[in-house]
């Protein structure tokens, strides 16, 4: 870990729903650290109680609630992980006083405006929000071909197409996954979710072999919202006759890695990570690396 992040004092952990805030406990006390979490009601599980040995429960919209706590327990360092529907987060909110003005400042009313909002909020209150995949580096993958098989050509062809079209789509903050058959564009994900946005494809397409992509922001910001594939993605897929997923490399996590590969291998889905510009050109404003 980086000089700055040694400190194995001051964490804390805002907890969505799925897997990644387990996870992020877990790669946390692998190095010695015990995080403060708190929990969203309306998202995270209730095993979260089983294994953190600090938890707090606060809703959506009490952001004054949820800085008193971390001050209480004295942190300083923050990761935020797990999704919070896109649904809810403009929605179902109740905010307080603190969360209603900056809600009311926000010139655009997107998740990241939000979240970037706040992470502004957090580090004026003394608490910094640090990049989610830090305690999951093993998870993220590089470069390359992660299955046994490779793209054939006619999926690489669809690759090609689909990874332009869905950084275009990223980059207008619409979704960050579409589904692509014969150098068509099928679907694209809106605020139902990846493994929805593939099963609305499989229904349009009438069973063509679809190809799916599912790439980063071009600025995005590795603090929250990051790029998830799981084990339900790709057990969608396989439903839904999707032959390969393509993904931003440096930019995923892949939840259950060996898990997944093995799923995938199993199916016969190829999966293959690129590099931000590596396929479908550059898109401008784009993030060399």
């Amino acid at each position: 870990m980086p000089a700055s992040h040694t400190n194995t004092t001051g964490w804390g952990l805002i907890a969505g729903n799925g897997r990644f805030p387990f996870l992020v406990l877990e790669g946390a006390r692998s190095q010695g650290i015990d995080m403060a979490v708190i929990a969203l009601k309306e998202e995270a599980s209730p095993d979260l109680e089983r294994i953190a040995t600090r938890l707090h429960w606060v809703s959506l919209g009490e952001l004054s609630k949820s800085i008193e706590l971390m001050h209480s327990e004295g942190v300083t360092q923050a990761v935020m992980a797990g999704q919070v529907k896109h649904s809810k987060i403009f929605s179902a909110i109740r905010p307080d006083w603190k969360l209603a003005k900056l809600l009311l400042s926000l010139p655009r009313k997107n998740t990241d405006s939000l979240i970037g909002a706040v992470a502004r909020v957090l580090e004026e209150e003394g608490i910094r929000l640090v990049d989610s995949t830090l305690f999951l580096k093993p998870l993220v993958p590089e470069t390359g071909v992660l299955t046994r098989r490779s793209p054939n050509e006619n999926e690489l062809a669809d690759m090609t197409y689909g990874l332009s079209v869905a950084r275009h789509i990223a980059a207008l903050d619409i979704g960050q996954t579409v589904v692509i058959a014969d150098r068509a564009c099928v679907a694209v994900e809106a605020m139902e979710g990846t493994d929805e946005t593939i099963a609305r494809a499989a229904r349009i397409a009438g069973g063509k072999a679809l190809v799916i992509l599912k790439v980063s922001k071009p600025k995005q910001d590795m603090r929250f919202d990051v790029p998830v594939v799981g084990l339900p993605t790709i057990e969608q897929m396989r439903k839904s006759g999707a032959t390969a997923l393509g993904v931003d490399a440096g930019r995923t996590l892949l939840f259950d890695r060996a898990q997944v590969i093995q799923l995938a291998d199993v199916a016969g889905i190829a999966i293959q990570a690129f590099a931000p510009a590596e396929l479908g050109g550059e898109f401008p404003g784009m993030n060399k690396e």
